[in-house]
């Protein structure tokens, strides 16, 4: 009796014994379907090792129909698993070129991260303003903004009063600002007794847009480089 076998890589093996009275002989074979072949290159080995079962099958005990439709389901398994794969990996490169394309409208827009660095800009008439931007999970009755440097000095405290659950801005006058360290901010947000823990957000722009392990990387200016999906708004 024969048989032929396909492993998920698309490997296929095929034994047969067929024996007489006269001769006692055994005959066997056997084929590996390579990784890198086509599904078409694998279906035409297969019917090939197929044909060669069926000459070589024991007439006394043929190949049922059962295990034929067995053996004709694994071929069609393991191509099906094998275009699915190829048709996964032009998606997937396709879908990284589209991200590119869709990344470059970015540079030079103005995004929101996670993180408490202040934004600047300044004006025709020379003004800087340094921007924030923080949301409350809760009402707040008193919400105070500390504005300090990178290293700790507190310069600032801007009261904004009583605010509602939600996204705000804050904004200060950097201008009298002289020193080269960035920006920084603190939210202490009180309703009553009871503290509000707020998610703070930084200010950046968008230098430059890349690939890193297939997915798009944002470089910005002031803060390295970031995944897209760290981005939080766009302005």
């Amino acid at each position: 009796m024969s048989s032929i076998s396909v492993d998920a890589s698309g490997n296929y093996s095929y034994n047969t014994n067929s024996s007489t009275a006269s001769t006692g002989s055994s005959t066997s074979a056997s084929a590996n379907g390579l990784e890198q072949s086509s599904p078409a290159d694998q279906q035409d080995r297969f019917l090939k090792l197929l044909v060669a079962q069926m000459t070589h099958q024991d007439p006394m005990n043929p190949v049922d129909n059962a295990q034929m439709t067995s053996q004709i389901a694994q071929i069609n398994t393991v191509t099906g698993i094998q275009q699915l794969n190829s048709t996964m990996q032009t998606m997937a490169s396709q879908f990284s070129s589209m991200q590119l394309m869709q990344g470059g409208s970015l540079i030079g827009r103005e995004v929101l991260t996670s993180g408490n660095t202040l934004g600047t800009s300044t004006d025709a008439a020379g003004k800087v303003t340094a921007t924030g931007t923080f949301d409350l999970p809760s009402n707040a009755a008193d919400v105070q903004v500390q504005i300090s440097t990178a290293s700790g000095q507190l310069l600032a405290t801007v009261p904004m009063g009583t605010q509602s659950a939600g996204r705000h801005d804050v904004s200060w006058d950097a201008s009298s600002y002289k020193g080269k360290e960035a920006l920084k901010y603190t939210v202490v947000a009180k309703n009553g007794s009871s503290s509000v823990t707020p998610t703070t957000y930084s200010h950046d722009k968008v230098s430059s847009v890349g690939s890193n392990n297939g997915a798009l990387a944002i470089t910005l200016k002031n803060g390295g480089t970031v995944s897209y999906d760290k981005i939080v708004s766009v302005y």
